[in-house]
């Protein structure tokens, strides 16, 4: 599972406003706040660490190399997703993309790619299921993997035989690059680490930046208008 998602979300998150602490799509929060807190020193005493030492010792044209070659690996996930959803302009280009960085690109390593028009998607099957009308369900605070929901967790689960290293039959082989894709996603966040300190509420601040976020992907950066119900404050 990459942490790219949990990126995204730090960034996204900046144009998100607070909202009460009490979710209905978060019904678990007693729960997922505890995971959250488990996952957080984790992060604090390990992961964090390990990121920061890997920057100290890894040029940059290198990490952007392997950023490269980990987002190349989620392009047949991308593909499948493009066309359930009905997106088949969007599944051959993603296609040609595919097949440029894994060739041209010396296995995903560069992006000659997109200098030929041949932009960056992002698909998933949470967001197919959104498309087909499939709600989130709970939000789900996932140990060492971070935010999710029911909709989002299944979708992962349904995704484990789209990543090309499940069929990597050695062992250290799939230990050590799934070790490397962490670090390096991880070291990507490190600048926003501030922002999410700088709540007051971080676990909130994440949780809603994710569930907004996702809306924002099933609805390709369009969703529509929320109507709001006033009668949810009458007495």
């Amino acid at each position: 599972m990459r942490l790219m998602a949990l990126c995204l979300t730090v960034l996204f998150a900046a144009g998100c406003a607070h909202s009460p602490t009490y979710d209905p799509l978060d019904p678990l929060e007693p729960v997922n706040r505890g995971i959250y807190k488990f996952n957080d020193t984790a992060d604090t005493y390990v992961l964090k660490p390990d990121a920061k030492g890997y920057v100290a010792v890894t040029p940059g044209f290198v990490r952007t190399g392997v950023t490269n070659f980990f987002g190349n690996l989620t392009y047949p996930l991308t593909i499948v997703n493009q066309f359930l959803q009905g997106k088949p302009a969007d599944g051959f280009s993603d296609m040609g993309r595919f097949l440029v960085n894994s060739t041209l690109g010396i296995g995903g390593l560069f992006d000659p790619a997109t200098p030929l028009g041949l932009n960056r998607h992002d698909e998933d099957f949470g967001q197919t299921f959104g498309k087909w009308g499939v709600g989130n369900g709970w939000y789900l605070k996932l140990p060492f993997l971070g935010p999710s929901t029911n909709r989002d967790l299944t979708g992962r689960i349904v995704a484990i035989p789209f990543n090309p290293t499940y069929y990597v039959s050695d062992g250290d082989v799939v230990l050590g690059l799934s070790a490397l894709d962490i670090v390096n996603t991880r070291a990507m966040l490190l600048n926003a680490d501030r922002l999410v300190r700088n709540q007051y509420d971080p676990y909130v601040f994440i949780r809603d930046a994710y569930l907004q976020r996702r809306r924002s992907q099933v609805y390709d950066g369009s969703p529509p208008r929320e109507d709001f119900d006033f009668d949810d404050f009458e007495d």
